[in-house]
C-alpha cells in the first residue's frame, strides 16, 4: 500500500505543480496525443487509478502493461513499465499498446511525447478534480468501447455524491484538518480532490485558506485553526506524535483513512467519500440492551 499510495500522491502534486504538462495541450479535460485505432484491444496504463479505470468499466482482459506501483491481483503478472514519473518508453513500445493511458506531470512530459513519436497513442487524463475523474471516465469508456457501461459508473457516483451531501445537511459540520504528511507537515489546501470530498461530506477544512492545493502548511496555523478531527493520510507517521502533542490538536479526534479510496482518483472516489462522511460522522455506539 505505500508504495502505491506515494504514487497516487505523486501524481497529484506532480499535476498540479506542472499544470498541462504536454505543450500545446488545453488546460484541462481528456486530450488525445496522435490517432488510436477504432477498436482498442491492447491498453498500457502510467498510474493504478487508470487501471482501477479500466477493470472497473469491465475492459480488464485489454491491459498489457501497468506501473510498477499497481498492486492488485488481477494485474499482478502483467509486465511493468515504470512509474508515474519515470515510465520506460522502451517498455511499453515493446507491449504494441493500441493506447497508452497517462495522467499528465512534470516527469512524464518528455517520456509521453517520445511514445507519441513512435508511433503509440496517448490517452491524456488529468484528475485534478472529482469532475476530472467523471470526465476520465466517460473518455476511457469511449476510447475502449464502454461508454454505456462508463456512463452507469459516473451516474452511481453523483448519485453517491447526492445522497451524502443530503446527509451532512442534518450533522454537524466539524472542522477538519486533512494530512498527507507531517514532516513537513502537508495538507489538503483549496482546490485538492480531498477538499471537494469533505466539503461533500460536510467537514469545513481548516486549511481552506491556504494558497495551494497541497500546501506545506504553518504548524501555527493548524495550532490557532483548533480542528475538531484530524484524518491521517501520510503513510510515514514520523513528526505524527509531536503534532498531536500540541495545544488545539491534543483535544481533536485523530482518524486515519481506511483504504485508498480517499487517495485514489478514480471510480472507487464513491466509496472513499462513503469513508470520509463515517470518519467525520461517526455513528453512534448502540446501546446495551440491558440500559434503559
Amino acid at each position: 500500500m505505500f508504495a502505491r499510495s506515494v504514487a497516487l500522491l505523486c501524481g497529484l502534486f506532480g499535476c498540479l505543480v506542472a499544470g498541462s504538462a504536454h505543450a500545446g495541450a488545453p488546460p484541462s479535460g481528456p486530450y488525445v496525443l496522435g490517432t488510436p485505432p477504432k477498436q482498442v484491444k491492447r491498453v498500457v496504463t502510467l498510474v493504478p487509478s487508470l487501471t482501477e479505470m479500466v477493470q472497473s468499466l469491465g475492459a480488464g482482459a485489454s491491459l498489457v502493461g501497468v506501473s510498477r506501483y499497481d498492486e492488485s491481483k488481477e494485474v499482478a503478472k502483467l509486465p511493468r513499465v515504470g512509474g508515474f514519473v519515470d515510465p520506460s518508453v522502451e517498455a511499453v513500445v515493446a507491449l504494441h499498446p493500441d493506447l497508452v493511458l497517462v495522467q499528465p506531470g512534470p516527469g512524464n512530459q518528455r517520456p509521453v511525447e517520445k511514445m507519441v513519436e513512435l508511433g503509440v497513442p496517448v490517452l491524456v487524463l488529468p484528475l485534478h478534480t472529482v469532475t476530472d475523474v467523471l470526465a476520465a471516465l466517460r473518455a476511457v469508456g469511449k476510447a475502449l468501447g464502454r461508454d454505456t457501461e462508463a456512463q452507469a459508473l459516473v451516474t452511481r457516483i453523483e448519485a453517491t455524491r447526492a445522497r451524502i451531501r443530503e446527509a451532512a445537511k442534518r450533522q454537524p459540520a466539524p472542522r477538519v484538518l486533512f494530512v498527507y504528511g507531517f514532516e513537513p507537515l502537508v495538507v489538503a489546501g483549496p482546490g485538492s480532490f480531498a477538499n471537494e470530498l469533505l466539503q461533500d461530506a460536510g467537514g469545513l477544512n481548516v486549511a481552506a485558506d491556504a494558497g495551494t492545493a497541497y500546501p506545506v502548511y504553518s504548524v501555527e496555523r493548524v495550532v490557532a485553526a483548533r480542528p475538531d478531527v484530524v484524518v491521517d493520510a501520510a503513510d510515514v507517521d514520523v513528526g505524527k506524535d509531536t503534532l498531536r502533542a500540541l495545544p488545539g490538536l491534543s483535544e481533536a479526534r485523530w482518524v486515519e483513512v481506511p483504504s485508498l479510496a480517499l487517495l485514489q482518483p478514480g471510480p472507487s472516489l464513491g466509496r472513499g467519500l462513503e469513508e470520509l462522511f463515517l470518519l467525520l460522522h461517526p455513528a453512534p455506539a448502540p446501546r446495551d440492551a440491558g440500559v434503559h
